[in-house]
């Protein structure tokens, strides 16, 4: 091997965070494009999610039952429900993993129908599920950018351009007000600096929805905090967020309004400002029906 070659695969060991012939992680994101978030007319928040009368039935159990609601451009929406309340089935259909049964998806105003995770990221939804999918022998920057390696012309060949991803991954980790290292491994990070990376990967996507999936469960007080942060970065750029939380503190510290699922099918959807922890608990145990 000659020094040129010593080089390239030393700078690749040290992105991807291994010794040499240590193995890689797998791969696990598509290198789909993405469009770009859009606004409203006139700096109004745009509407670009509707579900309408949408319901998801595995044989005979009725897992979502006709739920409709809207999400709107920079709104961070709280969704809450005991478990087997149908959250997680709602949150997935969103995502391409389930079809719906019954109901119609709008996406800016347009019809969709997805088959796949992949086709729901075209669409520029994302997901951050609770366990967050990083691989942890990589470094930050490594898991931003998996499976959509940035690459440049060295000559007639074309090579991995390390140091604009490491670029790029700290402006992302500034962007979102992270103490995030591009070139930290993930296996050393807090909970909150993971999220930072996982949320990043959103970002670098140009994502216009991001569904987060208990993204508070099992993290430090102080790292909740950080969390939270990282919402309201998300929000503040005009991305919408869909945010299923046990966490009631959370939810009434960030979101914007508060979906309450039971058995199934959709019991409230109230602005923070006019709702309660007190209240919610009642949707959610069903000592309040509905409202």
């Amino acid at each position: 091997m000659d020094h040129s070659s010593a080089i390239c695969v030393n700078d690749h060991n040290r992105f991807f965070g291994r010794r040499s012939g240590e193995r890689d992680c797998r791969w696990l994101a598509s290198d789909a494009p993405r469009q770009p978030a859009g606004s409203g007319e006139g700096g109004r928040l745009a509407a670009v999610l509707e579900l309408t009368n949408i319901s998801k039935h595995f044989g005979a159990i009725q897992a979502v039952n006709d739920v409709s609601f809207t999400l709107e451009a920079g709104q961070v929406v709280g969704l809450m429900g005991d478990n087997g309340a149908g959250k997680s089935t709602l949150v997935k259909m969103i995502a391409g993993n389930f079809r719906p049964s019954e109901g119609t998806m709008r996406l800016d105003g347009k019809e969709i129908v997805m088959h796949r995770p992949v086709e729901a990221r075209q669409h520029g939804i994302e997901i951050v599920h609770q366990d967050l999918a990083l691989c942890n022998n990589l470094t930050a920057a490594a898991n931003v950018f998996l499976g959509r390696e940035l690459r440049r012309g060295v000559g007639p060949f074309r090579v991995l351009d390390y140091k604009t991803m490491y670029r790029r991954a700290g402006e992302i980790f500034k962007e979102l007000k992270s103490e995030t290292r591009p070139r930290d491994l993930v296996k050393q990070m807090s909970g909150g600096q993971r999220q930072a990376v996982a949320i990043g990967r959103t970002m670098l996507s140009e994502a216009k929805i991001v569904l987060m999936d208990e993204p508070t469960a099992a993290i430090s007080v102080r790292q909740v905090a950080e969390v939270l942060n990282l919402i309201r970065e998300l929000r503040d750029r005009g991305i919408a967020v869909v945010l299923i939380s046990h966490r009631m503190p959370d939810v009434f510290t960030v979101a914007d309004r508060v979906i309450v699922m039971r058995r199934g099918r959709k019991v409230a959807d109230k602005s923070i400002a006019s709702s309660s922890p007190e209240e919610v608990t009642g949707l959610i145990t069903g000592a309040i029906e509905q409202v």
